[in-house]
C-alpha cells in the first residue's frame, strides 16, 4: 500500500523541486544530505531499541511518523521549508532495522532469502503500476497538481497501514519457550559497554559496513539526479520515465522470489557479486544513453541487479540475499542492533556524496557523477570478493512423515 501511493510521485521527486519550488541541482544535493543524515542518526537506536524492546512496538511507532510526512510536503511552498519534512522522514527509518530483523526471524534459517524474496516480490508489484500511472498524471497536470495530489493519497495510505501494523503484526524476538528462560530483570549495563556490545561485530559484517559504504555513496552521487538526468539530459517525458520504474518493478516482482531462493540454493555471495557489478555498470552506460530506448535497457540491467538480492541497485544494504547474509551471521537477539550499525555507518560516511554529485555535476558536467559512481561501486565490489567469507549454512533435512 504504502509502495503504491509513493512510486506515483517519487519518480518525479527531483523534477518537482526543480521546477515548482525553485531547487538548483545544488540544492538538490543539499536536500539529499539531510535527508541522509537524517535517516543515519535514527537507523542505530532504531535497532538497539528493537532488540531490548521487541520488533512490533518500534514499526508501529515509527509507521505512525510517516503521518507526518506527506502532510509537511503539502505545507512547502518552496525548497527551504522541505527541510521540515525531511528531518520526520529521516526519522520514520528508525523501524526499518526492525522491519529487516522480523523478516530474518520469521523463515527457517534455509529459507531466508526466499523470504526476504518473497517479501519483495510482493510489495514490488505496485511498482508495475503506480510510476506509469504517476507519469502521465505529471505530463497531463503538471508537477505540482499531480504530487499535491500523490501526497493526499499517501497521507491517507500511511494511516490505515499504521492502523494494519498495529493489528497485525506479532512479536518475533522473544517466543514463549524463550520468555520462560529469559530473566524479567535485564542486568543494567554502563553507557561504555553498550556502545562497546553495540559495535562488536564480526570482522565480515565489518567488512560489509565497508561494501555498503562504497556502494551507498557512489549510487548516492547520482541518485536525486538520475530522474533529472533523463528528462533534462536524454530528453525522456514524464510518461517515459515512469515506465522506466514500472518495468523496474515488474522486473522486480519477478525476480525477487527466485533470486532469493537461488540464495538458499547456490549461496548468498554469488547473488550478491552480481548485483554488485551490474549497479556500477549500468550506471556507465547510463551517459552513453542518447534516447529513450537505450536509458530503458540500461535501467532494466539496473533493477535485474537489485531483484536478484545484492541490493546493488540503489547501494542500499539490503536485497534478498544480502540481507540473509547478514541474518546467518549474526544471532537472533543482535539482528536490529546491526541492521541499525549497518545503516547508520553507511549513512554518516555515505551522507556527503549528493553534495559532490551536484558539484561533479555542476563544474563537470552531467556525465561526472556517474562515472565517479561506477568507480566507486567496482571497488566495493573488489572489497567484498576478496575479504566476505559466507558461513556454512545448516543443510535442510527432509524428515520421513511420523506415522505413529
Amino acid at each position: 500500500m504504502i509502495t503504491l501511493s509513493e512510486m506515483a510521485w517519487r519518480p518525479f521527486w527531483s523534477l518537482y523541486l526543480t521546477n515548482e519550488l525553485g531547487a538548483s541541482i545544488a540544492a538538490v544535493g543539499l536536500l539529499a544530505l539531510v535527508q541522509s543524515s537524517e535517516r543515519l542518526l535514527f537507523q542505530l537506536p532504531g535497532g538497539i531499541l528493537a532488540d531490548r524492546w521487541g520488533r512490533r512496538k518500534i514499526i508501529v511507532y515509527g509507521t505512525a511518523l510517516r503521518i507526518l510526512t506527506p502532510i509537511l510536503y503539502l505545507w512547502a511552498t518552496h525548497w527551504t521549508q522541505v527541510f521540515w519534512a525531511l528531518i520526520i522522514s529521516g526519522a520514520t527509518s528508525i523501524y526499518m532495522p526492525a522491519f529487516n530483523a522480523i523478516i530474518a526471524d520469521s523463515p527457517p534459517e534455509t529459507e531466508r532469502g526466499a523470504g526476504y524474496g518473497a517479501y519483495r516480490m510482493i510489495t514490488s508489484i505496485p511498482r508495475i503500476f503506480s510510476p506509469i500511472i504517476g507519469g502521465v498524471v505529471m505530463d497531463s497536470f503538471g508537477y505540482l497538481e499531480g504530487v499535491r495530489l500523490f501526497l493526499y493519497v499517501s497521507l491517507g495510505v500511511n494511516i490505515l497501514v499504521t492502523y494494519v501494523r498495529y493489528r497485525v503484526i506479532t512479536e518475533t524476538l522473544v517466543d514463549e519457550s524463550d520468555a520462560k528462560r529469559r530473566p524479567k530483570v535485564r542486568e543494567k549495563k554502563t553507557l561504555k559497554e553498550n556502545v562497546r556490545e553495540t559495535f562488536d561485530l564480526p570482522r565480515t559484517i565489518w567488512v560489509m559496513i565497508a561494501v555498503a559504504v562504497l556502494s551507498s555513496f557512489g549510487t548516492r552521487m547520482v541518485m536525486s539526479f538520475t530522474s533529472i538526468y533523463a528528462v533534462e539530459v536524454i530528453g525522456l517525458t514524464n510518461t517515459q520515465l515512469g515506465l522506466v520504474s514500472t518495468t523496474a518493478g515488474l522486473i522486480t516482482a519477478a525476480l525477487a522470489l527466485p533470486g532469493g531462493m537461488l540464495a538458499d540454493r547456490f549461496g548468498r555471495k554469488p547473488m550478491i557479486l552480481f548485483s554488485r557489478v551490474a549497479t556500477p555498470v549500468s550506471l556507465f552506460f547510463t551517459t552513453l544513453c542518447g534516447n529513450f530506448s537505450q536509458y530503458y535497457t540500461v535501467q532494466g540491467l539496473n533493477s535485474l541487479a537489485a531483484a536478484l538480492g545484492g541490493g546493488g541497485g540503489r547501494g542500499r544494504a539490503g536485497g534478498p540475499a544480502w540481507n540473509a547474509l547478514v541474518a546467518d551471521i549474526v544471532p537472533r537477539e543482535k539482528r536490529g542492533t546491526v541492521q541499525g550499525a549497518i545503516g547508520t555507518v553507511t549513512g554518516i560516511v555515505s551522507a556527503p556524496a549528493s553534495i559532490l554529485g551536484s558539484y561533479l555535476w555542476t563544474n563537470l558536467g552531467p556525465q561526472f557523477p556517474f562515472y565517479a559512481a561506477s568507480i566507486t561501486g567496482l571497488v566495493g565490489v573488489i572489497v567484498f570478493w576478496i575479504w566476505v567469507k559466507e558461513p556454512k549454512q545448516v543443510k535442510r533435512v527432509d524428515l520421513p512423515l511420523d506415522t505413529g
